[in-house]
């Protein structure tokens, strides 16, 4: 048995986990030797009792390996440990690190330390929608590496202003990776897994998402990040969650301003009153970090274009003189939905169209 092998029987254990395990790799050595170990040894270590003791000596009755290995082979996923370069660093200074990340796609090098989460509600207002397309594309055009869970609203904004720019994104998912949520993101996700990041999980293959995997994914959103900054969130908010672990890992907290008659806009509000700092721009974000980046551009002053080509030609010219439905470029066009939405996105941030109430676009030339 290999020591991923190992790492991904460990993860699957119930009650272990990744504190146990990270005292456990301090006395054993390797997940490999922590499988090994006797009943007593294990006891010996703080916090290991009988019951935890007796789930590890009798790991076989608690995992199926095989069948692991089998949905990862089928998924064309991979795995990573905490003593593999893919690894993101940041992630291992959290408290509890996850025990293996698996992993569609290839995270790189520049994801280490060049990442920035970008979370919020999933019924984000119109406003709050811009500005995640506007930041997200901002941020990966300057080469940070967007993370965000996947999930509808704010988190979709920011994935695909990621990959509109040509940049890095990494979507952390609460489910294994059989079970890519919302399924409506699956093509998403295999645009990220296709060229433009990555999609990861902590939980087993199979796992399906519930209300407690999700709190749990947000610690590495922010664990991978240098900073997390919140678009849009309520009081109540899911967002708030991460906010909060960034807090405790020593990230950098940011949040866009709402407006103060909202119920949906007190989180992140309350946020820059606590002390986010408050972000208008990306500049807001860059100039906190100590590397250089490429200046991002600045979409306030930039005017349209008329030199288009390939496909976003072909989706500008599907909008009519009047606001134009999605559904409408999509059938004009005879491009994919997710290919519309991608260059609607990149025309949108290039100032060519701009997008308007009920999924519709306007040209502005």
């Amino acid at each position: 048995m290999t020591d991923t092998e190992a790492a991904i029987i460990l993860n699957m254990l119930p009650q272990v986990g990744p504190v146990r395990v990270r005292r456990l790799a301090e006395r054993f050595g390797s997940p490999s030797a922590i499988l090994g170990a006797t009943g007593s040894a294990l006891r010996g270590v703080e916090g290991i009792g009988p019951e935890v003791s007796s789930v590890i000596t009798s790991w076989e009755e608690h995992s199926d390996l095989k069948t692991e290995l089998s949905l990862i082979e089928k998924a064309g996923a991979h795995v990573v440990t905490q003593s593999d370069s893919e690894y993101p660093e940041l992630l291992k200074e959290i408290h509890d690190p996850p025990i293996v990340l698996y992993v569609l796609g290839h995270l790189e090098e520049r994801d280490q330390r060049n990442g920035i989460g970008i979370v919020g509600t999933r019924r984000a207002s119109h406003y709050a929608a811009d500005a995640a397309k506007k930041l997200g594309y901002q941020l990966a055009y300057s080469g940070l590496t967007i993370y965000s869970g996947l999930a509808r609203g704010i988190d979709t904004a920011a994935h695909q202003a990621a990959i509109a720019a040509n940049g890095r994104t990494v979507a952390v998912l609460g489910s294994g990776l059989s079970h890519i949520y919302p399924e409506e993101n699956i093509p998403l996700a295999e645009k990220i897994i296709l060229g433009n990041g990555a999609v990861i999980s902590e939980f087993p293959m199979a796992t399906t998402p519930t209300k407690q995997t999700f709190p749990k994914r947000n610690r590495i959103i922010s664990g991978c990040s240098f900073g997390l900054l919140v678009v849009e969130a309520g009081l109540n908010s899911g967002a708030l969650i991460s906010a909060r672990e960034a807090g405790e890992q020593g990230r950098s907290l940011y949040a866009v301003p709402g407006r103060i008659d909202q119920p949906g806009t007190l989180g992140s509000n309350r946020l820059i009153q606590q002390g986010a700092k408050l972000v208008i721009d990306a500049a807001d974000i860059l100039a906190d970090l100590p590397m250089l980046f490429a200046t991002p551009p600045d979409l306030s002053k930039s005017r349209p274009r008329v030199d288009l080509s390939g496909e976003d030609l072909l989706v500008y010219e599907a909008i009519g003189d009047e606001p134009t439905s999605v559904d409408t470029i999509i059938s004009k066009s005879a491009l994919p939905a997710a290919t519309v939405s991608s260059r609607l996105l990149a025309l949108e941030l290039g100032r060519h169209v701009r997008s308007a109430p009920g999924n519709r676009m306007i040209k502005l030339i």
